[in-house]
């Protein structure tokens, strides 16, 4: 879906106002997901806005908005001369994407433009994208009904003796088949992996380097996370959590399924995962902090006897959700110290998963929109373990 012309201009508007908030006259625009964020397109080049005009769009291919205010250039190095045609001139304050541009790349650009001082756009912009705009909560919604449709057809994936890379590579041929894009955007280095993550049994328990809720040993030295050919057998759960990424924004859902009848104890911690989430659909509102979301689940968590198997068990995450939207780990985070109110407008996952020695992983994850009188839930399909034989 075309983002509309009112969507940018509302966005154009949020930017100018976050700029002005920092005293910083202009902003340069170099990497692929915010030039989709802004203008719904991924091109090569540059987009340049300031507080009182543009945007402008400076296009190194020639593919890119069809915009009056485009212009073809080989190099950044020829922006200056073509703002001075414009009568536009060089910004005082400058912001950048610092968090993520090739350091070359960064100090390149701040030689070309020689502000006076350079303002940080990751992280203005990650604040910005916390709060989805009207049309960004319709493809999250259209990507949920996708998602939802794919996780339906997951026992029908399943065949006894087969391992879990084989169960994964089924689903993700129900992905394509449902729409998905296939490409999985994170924020952040070293955080890779390929359309989402499939545990099964004590590979679920296998610490990862990646900063997901759970890891698993995957398939090869140089990715290890997710499904690692384990053969699903008697007993076993099997947790799914792969991407909703149907359109450029994702959801996020975590189903369990089960090779036969699980230990009782797998459906008591369940239980309690889903008990967390009733509470979050009753109790949560705007205004409500971050931290004490994931205060409530860990404290749940250990009261009802399972701390020490919450979000994971060699390794345990410190975080029970996290925003989604273009990437899987937006703002905000529920973690401790993390003192952002929620407010209409964001949309998050919710976590909370236990490990298992002998079973493996069991729990829930949805994701949620905030309104003004609370929470909705956009992923809606049945959270119970499903057996798969």
């Amino acid at each position: 879906m075309r983002m509309p012309e009112n969507e940018q201009e509302l966005k154009y508007s949020r930017l100018r106002e976050a700029m002005r908030g920092d005293n910083a006259d202009a902003c340069l625009i170099s990497l692929n997901i915010h030039h989709y964020y802004f203008t719904g397109e991924v091109f090569n080049g540059y987009l340049y806005i300031t507080t009182e005009s543009g945007p402008c769009y400076f296009l190194i291919r020639p593919s890119g908005p069809d915009a009056e205010n485009r212009y073809n250039i080989r190099k950044p190095e020829e922006i200056p001369g073509i703002l001075a045609g414009l009568g536009i001139s060089l910004p005082r304050r400058l912001w950048l994407e610092a968090d993520e541009l090739p350091y070359s790349a960064y100090v390149r650009l701040k030689h070309i433009f020689r502000p006076e001082s350079e303002g940080n756009a990751s992280a203005a912009f990650r604040q910005l994208r916390m709060i989805k705009t009207p049309w960004e909560i319709r493809q999250l919604r259209h990507s949920a009904r996708q998602h939802e449709a794919v996780y339906r057809e997951i026992p029908a994936c399943y065949r006894p003796g087969m391992t879990d890379l084989e169960l994964q590579i089924a689903v993700e041929n129900r992905m394509r088949q449902h729409g998905s894009i296939g490409h999985f955007r994170a924020f952040g280095a070293n955080m890779d992996i390929f359309m989402g993550s499939l545990l099964a049994g004590e590979n679920a328990g296998t610490p990862s380097p990646f900063d997901f809720a759970l890891g698993g040993a995957g398939m090869h030295a140089s990715t290890p996370i997710g499904a690692n050919g384990t053969v699903l057998a008697e007993g076993m759960s099997v947790m799914v959590d792969m991407s909703g990424n149907y359109t450029a924004y994702m959801t996020d859902m975590t189903r369990v399924f089960s090779v036969g009848k699980l230990k009782d104890e797998a459906y008591a911690a369940h239980r309690v995962a889903l008990e967390m989430e009733n509470w979050l659909e009753e109790q949560a509102r705007p205004g409500m902090i971050c931290s004490d979301i994931y205060g409530y689940a860990l404290e749940t968590a250990r009261q009802a006897g399972w701390g020490e198997n919450f979000m994971g068990t060699r390794l345990q995450a410190r975080f029970v959700g996290h925003g989604v939207g273009l990437q899987i780990n937006e703002l905000p985070v529920l973690a401790p110290r993390c003192d952002t109110p929620l407010q209409p407008g964001m949309v998050f996952a919710f976590e909370p998963k236990f490990v298992l020695p002998g079973t493996g992983a069991v729990g829930i994850e949805n994701t949620w929109l905030v309104t003004e009188g609370g929470v909705e839930k956009l992923t809606c399909l049945p959270e119970e373990i499903i057996p798969l034989s």
